[in-house]
């Protein structure tokens, strides 16, 4: 056995989940000792595809996963997909083999640790044969107790060397404790949400894991509840349920959302994404974020306070002081007014809009509610970047937080598809779902492929406005003089080339055409379906205005 050997049985012995990659030279060995010791791998057409595929995969399965690269051109290639992982703090380990450090005049020679830690990776490296196995489980505790995306660097010389023959003992990785806050941190909180009347609680992606601890305080302090886009789904089922706060708010939710009196973000950055650039904040409202790191706490907006602790355990101590203290249940914002209204229209749904359709081009409202009618609830929805993302978002509903998934952290255009496959592969009992523009699709076309081969029933919404949509309205607002011809592109007809990647595709241009996702359905796919929608111009996305005036 060789070190390329050793650290892949090492990883398989760790209980990583999936590995993604484009298999060269450097990383042939490794992939299929990875391979060989039970760790399932996915061949990626481009190395960028691979890293957004495990980002998505360890958004949705809970399990690190793994992308293995070529050194080089094949980490540089990966670049934007690790930096969306590393923004994301997705658990995330990429084995990127590495010139050796004696092939100074190499074509693959370069300085990955730089490149690593530019996008906000952490740069890890196998140092020889002696620490192999040390170095491996040091990169496997920091992505897993550090919530951190690792680039894991082995040389090819150091590749090569025969391990030691007594091997060293692989060491269980402890799972850290829940952060727990402090008795002073929690006394605050409990004063603040005892004195609110009309109180919000918004949950991220650090608040996933404690939906019945936030959802038993909220019950008590009378609380609405709501998530950022990374953790839609999370509080299905609850009467009191705003949806997504921020940009994707239905009417009905930025309107009592603005209105509280108090904002507690549990694990939620409090972004402009999120508060659309404060607006939702009243000039008295009291803002509080939990997060399990001090620095993030007031890093987007001024808040009032700030606690330091596990989400969960943040919920359920302030409940406790709350009991303890001789607060009783309050009804503040939940009331029936606000029940009422919330059963009413709270949904996107729900909201009436002036149809667009004209027989050639559908409105994008109308396409996503019909499909979000015919398609399994049993979904799972990924979503690209660009003028389109809010309708998949606001109109497709989803079973739970683990049945969406939003690769926006670096918001790069051209995610959306591996996004759909490797949440796909994590969830494989949910049918998958895209929703993505036409500029996105074409950058990330290639993974069709990938998609095709893994049989994998994966349905592709394309938004096709023939356009990067969100500059043109950007721009055209600015100056409707200005040139749009770098931004306008010639009709593309995406059903036709999914059928060349050997997909099902169809066009749909009226409610009717849907009537081909029926029959799709029908027939018990083992292969991707391309929706080709020709969209009609809906003049410009108001979450992406505000988002273009915060830059």
């Amino acid at each position: 056995m060789n070190i390329a050997q050793l650290v892949g049985k090492t990883l398989a012995e760790l209980g990583v989940g999936h590995c993604f990659g484009v298999v060269g030279s450097g990383n042939f060995t490794i992939t299929n000792a990875l391979m060989e010791h039970g760790v399932p791998f996915t061949a990626a057409r481009h190395e960028g595809g691979a890293a957004t595929m495990a980002d998505a995969y360890s958004r949705t399965s809970g399990k690190v996963s793994l992308v293995s690269v070529h050194q080089g051109c094949g980490l540089t290639n990966a670049a934007t997909g690790i930096g969306e992982a590393a923004k994301s703090r997705t658990p995330m380990i990429v084995l990127a083999a590495e010139a050796a450090p004696s092939a100074v005049y190499s074509n693959f020679a370069m300085d990955q640790d730089a490149l690593g830690a530019s996008v906000y990776a952490v740069p890890e490296r196998v140092h020889s044969a002696a620490s192999a196995v040390a170095d491996t489980v040091r990169a496997y505790r920091r992505a897993v107790n550090d919530r951190r995306t690792v680039v894991l660097n082995l040389p090819l010389n150091v590749q090569a060397q025969e391990a030691p023959t007594e091997a060293a003992t692989v060491p269980g990785v402890v799972p850290v404790e829940p952060i727990r806050p402090s008795r002073a941190a929690v006394q605050a909180l409990a004063r603040l949400v005892a004195d609110a009347r009309r109180p919000v609680f918004v949950a991220g992606r650090g608040g996933r894991g404690a939906r019945n601890e936030i959802l038993a305080l909220a019950a008590h302090a009378g609380a609405l509840v709501a998530t950022s886009a990374v953790a839609k789904g999370l509080f299905n089922g609850e009467k009191f349920n705003l949806g997504i706060s921020g940009g994707f708010s239905s009417p009905l939710a930025a309107e009592l959302i603005a209105d509280a009196d108090l904002i507690v973000g549990f694990g939620c950055a409090l972004n402009m994404w999120t508060m659309r650039h404060g607006h939702l904040i009243g000039a008295d409202t009291k803002v509080v974020q939990v997060d399990l790191e001090e620095q993030a706490l007031g890093a987007n907006r001024p808040i009032d306070l700030g606690v330091v602790g596990d989400s969960a355990q943040v919920a359920a101590d302030t409940l406790e002081t709350l009991l303890t203290t001789g607060v009783e249940v309050r009804e503040g914002y939940r009331g029936p007014a606000v029940a009422a209204r919330i059963g009413s229209s709270i949904h996107w749904q729900q909201v009436e809009f002036d149809d667009l359709s004209d027989g050639q081009l559908i409105d994008p409202r109308t396409l996503t509610k019909a499909l979000d009618k015919m398609l399994p609830s049993e979904r799972i929805v990924s979503v690209d970047s660009g003028n389109f993302m809010g309708y998949p978002s606001q109109f497709l509903n989803v079973p739970d937080e683990y049945g969406f998934c939003f690769t926006q952290a670096f918001q790069s255009i051209g995610l959306g598809l591996a996004t759909a496959i490797g949440a796909g592969l994590a969830q494989p009992g949910r049918m998958p779902v895209l929703g993505t523009g036409d500029g996105g699709f074409h950058m990330a076309i290639a993974e069709l492929d990938t998609a095709v081969r893994l049989k994998m029933p994966l349905v592709c919404i394309v938004y096709n406005d023939a356009a990067y949509g969100a500059e043109v309205h950007h721009f055209s607002l600015d100056d409707p003089a200005s040139d749009m011809r770098s931004v306008v592109f010639p009709d593309t007809d995406f059903a036709a080339i999914g059928r060349g990647f050997g997909a099902d595709g169809i066009t749909v241009r009226t409610l009717a055409d849907l009537d081909a996702v029926g029959d799709w359905l029908a027939s018990n796919p083992s292969r991707p379906l391309v929706i080709d929608a020709k969209i009609a111009n809906d003049l410009g996305s108001w979450w992406l205005a505000e988002a273009f005036k915060g830059h």
